[in-house]
């Protein structure tokens, strides 16, 4: 049965950040996820997630300075030394919220650019080696150019093709479906065919970026799809919810019933 987390960025925006933690658990999630913690002490973070018997699921390495359109330094040949202060920053934050999953932002490059590529792998393989050693995944997520223009990872063949390249046995895919369907649709066979290399799985309606419920996807029967592949990780929730959070988790009701029922 999936596995689903809050993403606390997104969802129940209507109490700070730092209140999120129990409105999940009251909603009947496990688990949750969000960007990025690093506007709050590690120890306040990890002490509302213990608090409510939450799962970290994922989070995100600091990308530089967001509201200037900064999304990651991965792939930037001159900036790898902010790469390796991104990963010092999260550490903290893993060790207090025994996040087993983190999640590498590319950033802004061409990726015909063969400086990016080449700095880009550099970034990966040096993460990766690093986080590693304390027994964290490595998430490479695609993301398409309609909601990120110039993304230097925005393409999952390309993502899929450096995992398997660089062969690290902690870098994983961070399959998100809204951004798939978008970038190439094709789905459920692309799930088929990523499966062995999928780390995380991210969910949201297309092309609202809503509830998984309605539009372009059949989310009950992919659901269904990756326990048949059987996907043990987690589902993000990373969708901004049309009104209400609690008010839109008509979608989620018969999961968490079934979770309740098994407990």
């Amino acid at each position: 049965m999936p596995r689903f987390a809050a993403n606390l960025s997104m969802m129940f925006n209507e109490v700070p950040f730092l209140d999120r933690f129990a409105a999940a658990a009251q909603a009947g999630f496990t688990a949750v996820e969000f960007l990025f913690p690093y506007e709050h002490a590690p120890e306040q973070v990890g002490e509302r997630l213990h608090r409510h018997g939450l799962t970290q699921a994922l989070f995100n390495l600091y990308p530089g300075e967001w509201s200037k359109g900064e999304r990651g330094f991965a792939a930037l040949p001159d900036r790898f030394a902010d790469v390796q202060a991104s990963v010092k920053q999260a550490l903290p934050y893993a060790k207090a919220t025994g996040v087993k999953r983190l999640h590498l932002m590319a950033g802004i490059a061409d990726r015909r650019d063969p400086q990016a590529v080449d700095a880009f792998c550099r970034s990966v393989v040096w993460t990766a080696e690093t986080l590693g050693q304390d027994g964290i995944e490595v998430m490479l997520e695609p993301i398409n150019p309609r909601d990120v223009p110039g993304y230097f990872l925005n393409d999952f063949d390309f993502a899929a093709g450096v995992i398997e390249d660089l062969n690290l046995p902690n870098l994983k895919l961070q399959f998100d479906i809204y951004h798939r369907q978008i970038v190439h649709g094709d789905v459920t066979m692309a799930l088929r065919k990523m499966m062995p290399m999928i780390g995380h799985i991210q969910i949201a309606s297309v092309p609202s970026r809503n509830e998984p419920a309605g539009e372009e996807l059949n989310y009950p029967f992919l659901f269904d799809e990756l326990d048949r592949l059987g996907y043990g990780g987690f589902i993000g929730c990373e969708y901004r919810p049309k009104g209400d959070t609690v008010e839109g988790l008509g979608w989620f009701a018969p999961y968490a019933a079934k979770a309740g029922a098994r407990a």
